[in-house]
């Protein structure tokens, strides 16, 4: 009999219950549970803790190699249980428009501007999906969306030609920010090279000036302060036709430099800056560029937020972060588990040991699917604070933490 027509291993797949699946695979292969490991890339201990349910398995990366490499049959994937369904609404190309992007990649015919918008579009929604799903499961997507775009390049001409480049330009940004996301950083600056290089080449100067916030962004990231506040500070002046909303992310992002070095004064007072200027931009939405679709009063008080948590302002970093937190939509579905793990923080540093420990463990799911490294980095620093502070709250996190380590 056909593997994957026995009924418990069909069960198992269709509920995701990945403890019976791994136990009934083996019984019925006869595997050891070192071997079993080995095909789905866990450690044999990782395997025994799964199968007697010590250990959940939510990590999207985690499913993906179980249903790999068991070799699950397409027709039993539910693609749902390794990436979550999105309805990407107005997105699919009519028979028209699908003709068009079919014969301008094969070279037939030249790229027009439906096609170009129709890219856009799909470009804005994959953006979209990423704040629910995480950056991991979009990767390859990306990598193949931009072959398709350069593809573009041969048949494009005029001014066409120079919005391919931008498009370009903008696939190589968010591909460096996935792979930021990840804490991949030699690709995510190479990628950040190549956004910046092409949004040159296009005369886009809001993306030139973002490739450059968005490495201050991994240098604050890195704890490098003093070159977060540098690169922040070139974006203003080496793209002074940016937009304000543009000029506003530069700002708040020397601030967070600022407040890394634990300057409160100017971090404070570039904030201030900042807001003003966002708020000049949100009198213009139509002037700002696609990518900075989040950004808003919400988006910025928990920027406020992060930097006085950085300053040990516990108080304030408690006041902003708590606001911002319930002010975003439920669609931030991974900035809400990063901030949220970061709320833990600093209520373990106020010596809240007891709200600390409720929103860490509140966080520990989605930062153990989507968040990882950062967020779930934010709880391990969490856990050692409270440690240090001898209180009983450390214990149980680091010992929720260890079932999804």
């Amino acid at each position: 009999m056909d593997l994957w027509t026995h009924p418990q291993l069909v069960a198992a797949v269709t509920s995701e219950d990945w403890g019976t699946l791994l136990r009934t695979y083996r019984r019925l292969t006869g595997m050891s549970q070192m071997k079993l490991g080995e095909l789905i890339g866990l450690v044999q201990p990782d395997v025994s803790a799964i199968e007697r349910g010590r250990r959940r398995v939510t990590s999207v990366e985690v499913r993906q190699r179980i249903v790999s490499g068991l070799g699950v049959p397409p027709e039993l994937r539910d693609e749902a249980s390794v990436v979550p369904s999105l309805g990407l609404v107005g997105v699919a190309p009519d028979a028209d428009l699908l003709a068009r992007v079919t014969s301008a990649v094969d070279g037939t015919t030249r790229v027009d501007t439906a096609t170009l918008d129709w890219l856009d579009r799909l470009l804005a929604e994959h953006r979209r999906a990423e704040d629910i799903i995480g950056s991991r499961p979009l990767v390859d997507i990306m990598r193949g969306q931009l072959r398709t775009v350069m593809e573009l390049h041969a048949s494009a001409r005029g001014a066409l030609a120079d919005r391919v480049v931008r498009l370009a330009s903008e696939h190589a940004q968010f591909l460096a920010w996935m792979a930021q996301d990840q804490d991949d950083t030699a690709t995510a600056l190479a990628w950040y090279d190549r956004s910046h290089e092409w949004a040159l080449e296009a005369g886009d100067a809001d993306m030139a000036a973002t490739t450059l916030n968005m490495k201050a962004h991994m240098a604050w990231s890195n704890g490098r302060a003093t070159r977060c506040v540098r690169l922040a500070e070139a974006s203003r002046w080496s793209a002074p036709g940016s937009s304000l909303g543009v000029q506003g992310m530069a700002v708040q992002m020397a601030a967070r430099g600022h407040a890394l070095n634990q300057e409160a004064d100017e971090a404070r007072r570039l904030l201030d800056e900042g807001q003003k200027l966002m708020a000049l931009a949100a009198e213009r939405p139509e002037d700002q560029p696609p990518w900075m679709y989040f950004y808003d009063e919400t988006w910025f008080t928990l920027q406020r937020g992060m930097a006085e948590l950085h300053l040990r302002a516990w108080p304030r970093a408690i006041e902003q972060l708590t606001a911002g937190l319930a002010a975003l939509p439920d669609g931030y579905r991974r900035d809400k588990t990063w901030y949220r793990t970061c709320l833990a923080h600093a209520l373990a540093g106020a010596d809240e040991p007891q709200q600390a420990l409720a929103v860490a463990l509140e966080s520990i799911p989605d930062a153990a699917e989507i968040g990882r490294p950062h967020a779930w980095n934010e709880l391990h620093t969490t856990a050692a604070l409270l440690l240090r502070r001898g209180a009983a709250e450390g214990k149980r996190l680091v010992t929720a933490l260890k079932e999804c380590d």
